[in-house]
């Protein structure tokens, strides 16, 4: 049996939960993947998986065994990077995860003009907007807005973002400019699921005290998106980061309201596990974040 082979197939399994899955993406059979398994199983003496009709799930023995097998790949990608001559360059597979809208609008661009630069990286690429472990997923890499979502976790801060409210010129028109947060009582203001203040909009005032204001309105959606385009049309007001409302404001099609009130500033980050020795890609990567992003102004 090759044992690096069967650890590959092992770690590439948990990472897509399930055989044909993993199969793909190694360009492998179906069988030649279940039979690795097997024999990486019976060499071990331990049972890593269990199978059910539905679903796969890792064992008590398969959970210890995953985390170290990750490292190793890691690390063994690593050595290969650093005994080679590009040394220097990174290359390899990069896995990733990022919230759908900046993904979206700004990330992919910055994968773009990083892969012109380094063309031996690849991307693994998992766009959500719900928190996804990083360790028990294997992947390098996440860009988070805000909450970091483990302590444990290293964060490099990669840039900035500012909630800004917006409607379009015809909503305006037909509903009046509020002039104070207090003055959104009145308006049809959207509200987002995965706002932690929900129907609560803070703002900070010239003196730098906060005003938080009570919102509601007939908009309640999970993508951000979404909420400024139907903004667009002239149905309400939203309140967005400046990243995805940034194209609408220049165009016109959105107005910034309450400019005078503006919500405390949110930290971006790239966020990775702590390891004893970060490989190339991931370093160089979040270096070229920091350069991409740090001091954007076409935000604002």
């Amino acid at each position: 049996m090759d044992t690096l082979a069967a650890i590959r197939v092992f770690t590439k399994v948990v990472e897509q939960g399930s055989f044909a899955k993993a199969a793909e993406r190694l360009e492998m059979s179906t069988s030649a993947v279940s039979r690795l398994l097997a024999q990486l199983e019976t060499h071990l003496d331990a049972r890593l998986l269990n199978r059910t009709t539905r679903r796969l799930s890792l064992t008590e023995s398969g959970e210890g065994f995953f985390e170290r097998c990750v490292q190793l790949l890691s690390d063994l990608e690593e050595a290969e990077a650093l005994a080679s001559m590009n040394s220097a360059r990174p290359r390899g597979t990069l896995k990733l995860t990022c919230s759908i809208a900046f993904g979206v609008l700004h990330l992919a661009p910055a994968i773009g003009r990083f892969q012109a630069k380094y063309p031996e990286t690849r991307f693994d690429i998992s766009l959500s907007d719900h928190f996804v472990d990083l360790i028990e997923t294997g992947l390098d890499l996440a860009v988070r807005i805000g909450d970091l979502g483990n302590p444990n976790l290293v964060a490099r801060k990669i840039g900035e973002t500012r909630l800004v409210a917006c409607a379009s010129p015809a909503y305006l028109e037909r509903h009046g400019t509020p002039a104070h947060p207090d003055d959104l009582a009145g308006h049809n203001c959207f509200t987002y699921a995965y706002s932690s203040a929900k129907d609560h909009w803070r703002f900070r005032d010239p003196s730098g005290r906060v005003i938080e204001a009570h919102v509601s309105g007939s908009i309640h959606t999970n993508n951000g998106e979404m909420s400024a385009a139907i903004a667009e049309q002239g149905v309400g007001i939203t309140l967005e980061p400046d990243f995805m409302l940034a194209a609408g404001i220049a165009s016109g099609r959105l107005v910034r309201i309450l400019e005078d009130y503006t919500p405390p500033a949110t930290n971006i980050y790239a966020v990775y596990p702590s390891r004893r020795h970060l490989s190339a890609k991931v370093r160089t990567f979040v270096e070229f974040l920091v350069r991409e992003f740090d001091g954007r102004r076409e935000w604002t």
